[in-house]
């Protein structure tokens, strides 16, 4: 976004967040259930590396394995490169989300050293998506079809303005935004490498398969911690779901800035809409896997805003569906762009 829009937003009141006894409870009881999961991040001995996926550069044949790298990268339409660019850049701006978790009351890592289990999942989680953007930036920079300079500043601006994903710094809200973020990121990623295979770029295809595996992993570690809040405090996990949902999920690289494009993040949005790589209809079934693995509709004993909030959440996927389903067109109607990152060309 603009400087305007960073500016407006830095005079915004905060609102002060207190967890109440109750979640502070729930969250410092699952310190037992968070340490038996963090098997879910993988051994750092065995785990790929990006250098795994990318040419050897020390090997004799080096070269060779840069080009054959281009020679596949030029089968990617402009479409996928500006795909490609924004997912990467998302995953680049990692430190705003280690932010984020340790924003969250009673998990957050105070030393920056702490042994609890919850400092030991944002460390680890932290350490493992700290890969992704480092692999994707540096098969963007050997495959030569970008312009890495417009791309670097947009990753520079993303990362000072930030983003505000509305949970405060509420665990119960953190929780629901990371486990829908982690599965729409698993899609993203999983559709791009379809791409990049249909394009005959079996690189790309491995690189993002990769990414999208360990995105797997991470959404079955934030949708089990949420799980076991909706176990022990149902009102508070439904009404928490409600508030998120509410307002809708904000992305994390809503603020993307190229210095050039004021609506850069809409702008990236619709083209990742027309390639199918994520859409309304994603949005809408990501909701109801949520909706069906946390069992709302199935809550017991509710009443008041609890109740009517899984009245809420169960009859929103639905009709979100029925909207998406109903615009889908509309985005192609819309008219070409251009995008820094690929040398001004339009999308």
């Amino acid at each position: 976004m603009s400087e305007r829009v960073v500016e407006r937003s830095s005079i915004q009141q905060v609102k002060v967040f207190t967890l109440n006894p109750q979640k502070r409870e729930v969250i410092r009881g699952m310190e037992s259930f968070v340490e038996s999961q963090l098997d879910l991040l993988a051994d750092v001995q065995t785990c790929w590396q990006p250098q795994d996926l990318l040419p050897d550069l020390n090997a004799e044949n080096w070269l060779d394995s840069v080009n054959q790298l281009r020679l596949q990268a030029e089968g990617l339409s402009d479409e996928v490169l500006v795909v490609l660019v924004g997912d990467m850049i998302t995953e680049e701006a990692l430190p705003t989300y280690q932010s984020l978790l340790n924003g969250f009351d009673e998990i957050s890592d105070r030393s920056g050293t702490d042994a609890s289990p919850w400092a030991q999942w944002t460390r680890g989680w932290t350490s493992e998506e700290n890969r992704h953007g480092d692999l994707l930036n540096k098969y963007l920079y050997l495959s030569g079809r970008v312009d890495m300079r417009a791309v670097e500043t947009t990753i520079h601006r993303l990362i000072r303005n930030g983003f505000n994903p509305n949970t405060a710094n509420d665990p119960y809200k953190g929780f629901i935004y990371t486990s829908f973020q982690e599965r729409a990121t698993k899609i993203s990623h999983k559709n791009v490498a379809g791409l990049g295979r249909k394009a005959g770029d079996q690189h790309l295809h491995d690189i993002c398969s990769t990414i999208a595996t360990d995105e797997a992993r991470h959404e079955k570690a934030y949708t089990r911690f949420m799980g076991q809040i909706f176990e022990q405090d149902p009102p508070e996990a439904v009404t928490a779901f409600e508030g998120v949902l509410r307002g809708q999920i904000v992305m994390p690289a809503q603020l993307m800035d190229d210095g050039a494009n004021p609506d850069l993040f809409d702008s990236f949005s619709i083209v990742a809409q027309r390639l199918g790589v994520y859409t309304a209809i994603n949005y809408a079934q990501i909701i109801e896997h949520l909706v069906k693995v946390w069992d709302v509709g199935n809550l017991k004993g509710l009443s008041g805003d609890a109740a009517r909030a899984q009245d809420y959440l169960c009859k929103l996927a639905p009709r979100y569906l029925k909207l998406a389903e109903r615009h889908t067109d509309r985005k192609n109607s819309i008219p070409p762009r251009r995008f820094s990152w690929i040398f001004n060309r339009s999308v």
